[in-house]
């Protein structure tokens, strides 16, 4: 897929991003080089290919789930500016 000058202006502006006129013919170069190695990336056979969670297959070692410190939220919340029945209050920042 090759992107068009007025393509990567819209992407640009959709992003909110700006860029200088005189980049948009790099950024066109740039962004048409990815595409064309994501559709090449795509045409390679994976169906038979396990996803990996991690590519050295390796476990990760776990720690046993144990409390290593003590409940100090009444102590915490005896300083907070404002609680309610045990949670914390804060202002509203989304009408």
């Amino acid at each position: 897929m090759t992107l068009k000058s007025d393509d990567v202006r819209s992407i640009a502006h959709l992003a909110r991003l700006h860029i200088d006129e005189d980049a948009v013919d790099d950024y066109v170069e740039d962004l048409s080089s990815i595409l064309a190695l994501v559709e090449q990336m795509n045409q390679v056979d994976s169906h038979n290919v396990k996803p990996l969670s991690n590519p050295l297959d390796a476990s990760q070692r776990l720690r046993d789930d144990e409390v290593t410190e003590n409940d100090q939220r009444d102590k915490f919340q005896q300083i907070a500016p404002d609680v309610a029945e045990g949670l914390y209050r804060v202002p509203r920042v989304i009408e």
